[in-house]
């Protein structure tokens, strides 16, 4: 279920009527009644999940989800007790129940007294409080920023000028310099025969105790569950994190580094300048990507990569030398032809 703070629930429809909306056809469970939307591993019986690609076919034998969304080839995969509306295109279909389930919450301003633990919290002028917000002691939010309904942000917290945050739980000590951008909908979307069609992104960024988010840096919601930011990591300014990515304690990383959704980061990892990750990709603990590297495969901990696509660095040392070498001798080789 996402979490209340931020979505408002809908009122329940039946397998029946949901597949009328979404334009599927029911195979079985018609009757069934759906309150919410969850992924296959983690839906409960009241929920409705779907099936998007054959990699998740294990999750999908063994989902407790009430109703499921799939292709018609894998009717036989989903679980007897399983309600099934089959679909051609499940994830667009899945993605038009969340809409009909599921509704971000509006800001509803409010007044900065009711969201202060106390009067040492300070908010300079053109600052917008949303419902449910709460903001704990000693935190100072700069000049016409945003706090979105239901945002919890701790104590001795600094927000800078034009800062927005929405769908967030910010912990204590945390710095936002001006322009961040936390808590946007992620890059999700799905195909369907009328072209990309956006998934809706349920759920929250954590950002824990002590963390820093540079000036103008983006860092997405969960698609269903949380995009997390660990203690004490220091992002620069420019640095753009995808939804689902989980970033462990005490990171850095540097400015224009991109990564892609759903990347898991262990503790103390280093990104250089501009260097860019796949999605889906883990960096274990101790890691180290050098500036510019694009990432596209695991990296164990400990390591330090570079180049694109990113390898050990003493291969990437290698290889450049040998290429270095080649091109030389290619290049001496005309001279003497001439």
């Amino acid at each position: 279920m996402p979490d209340p703070r931020f979505f408002e629930s809908l009122p329940a429809l039946s397998v029946d009527r949901l597949a009328e909306r979404i334009g599927g056809e029911v195979r079985r469970g018609g009757e069934r009644t759906i309150s919410a939307v969850a992924p296959l591993a983690s839906a409960r019986p009241e929920d409705v999940a779907f099936l998007g690609d054959r990699r998740f076919l294990d999750s999908l034998k063994a989902t407790r989800a009430g109703c499921v969304i799939a292709p018609a080839a894998a009717a036989d995969a989903v679980p007897p007790g399983t309600a099934l509306i089959v679909s051609g295109e499940p994830q667009a279909g899945w993605a038009h129940a969340s809409l009909l389930l599921h509704r971000p919450l509006d800001l509803s301003p409010i007044a900065l007294a009711e969201a202060a633990e106390d009067d040492s919290v300070v908010a300079d002028p053109g600052v917008v409080v949303g419902q449910g917000a709460r903001i704990g002691r000693g935190t100072r939010i700069g000049a016409n920023s945003v706090i979105g309904a239901g945002v919890q942000i701790g104590r001795d917290c600094v927000i800078g000028p034009n800062v927005t945050i929405g769908f967030a739980l910010v912990g204590d000590r945390v710095k936002l310099y001006a322009g961040a951008r936390i808590g946007e909908a992620g890059f999700g979307a799905a195909g369907s025969r009328s072209g990309p069609v956006d998934v809706p992104q349920l759920g929250r960024v954590v950002l824990q105790d002590g963390v820093t988010v540079g000036a103008n840096s983006c860092i997405d919601r969960g698609a269903y569950d949380d995009t997390v930011i660990g203690e004490n990591t220091k992002i620069d300014n420019l640095v753009m994190i995808g939804h689902n990515c989980v970033i462990g304690r005490n990171c850095l990383i540097a400015a224009h580094t991109g990564i892609s959704g759903s990347v898991t980061v262990g503790n103390g990892v280093i990104f250089g300048g501009k260097a860019g990750i796949g999605d889906h990709i883990a960096i274990g603990e101790g890691a180290r990507v050098a500036a510019g590297a694009g990432v596209l495969a695991d990296i164990p901990p400990g390591e330090t990569w570079s180049g694109y696509p990113a390898k050990p660095i003493r291969q990437f040392l290698r290889e450049t030398v040998w290429v270095s070498k080649q091109a030389s001798g290619k290049a001496r080789a005309g001279k003497t032809d001439e």
